[in-house]
């Protein structure tokens, strides 16, 4: 079995060439969009934190471009293998809701290379491995599952 810390090393990798976009969000759309772009504008791969993504009713990662997700993915499975704490819930079924969304069908997915869509398999099959108590508690085994079977297909658009 392989270590947290291999586990995001191989999702890093995976993803290093996804430089990081000048804007996150179609700043221009609103002020809640604005906002999103600011919040992660002033965040990297080693500063963004639970504290800026991890609340469902206001999460810029719902409002991310493609490149902007792409980009923040290592810090996305970093927050997810980091638990839950006293100070906050687990990153991971949020980052589920992300991976899930619509479907084979997720834009998110669709702009992955084969590599980048076979780290976060390894990243969900790792959480399956280490954490399924945590999934359970969230009541995110389900999504758990699903979101492997999504992004576990090699070609998504055929």
């Amino acid at each position: 079995m392989q270590t947290d810390a291999q586990v995001l090393e191989m999702v890093k990798e995976a993803f290093a060439l996804r430089r990081r976009p000048v804007h996150f969000t179609n700043f221009k759309h609103c002020d809640e969009c604005a906002e999103h772009d600011q919040l992660l504008r002033s965040r990297d791969l080693d500063s963004l934190s639970y504290d800026d993504v991890g609340n469902p009713g206001w999460d810029p990662i719902c409002f991310v471009s493609e490149e902007g997700f792409a980009y923040f993915m290592p810090a996305l499975a970093r927050l997810a293998l980091s638990g839950q704490a006293e100070s906050h819930d687990w990153y991971g079924s949020q980052l589920l809701f992300h991976l899930c969304y619509d479907g084979p069908n997720n834009r998110r997915l669709l702009a992955c290379a084969p590599e980048q869509r076979r780290a976060v398999v390894a990243l969900l099959e790792h959480i399956v491995e280490t954490r399924a108590k945590l999934a359970d508690d969230h009541n995110a085994t389900d999504a758990l599952f699903q979101a492997i079977d999504i992004w576990s297909n090699e070609s998504p658009t055929d």
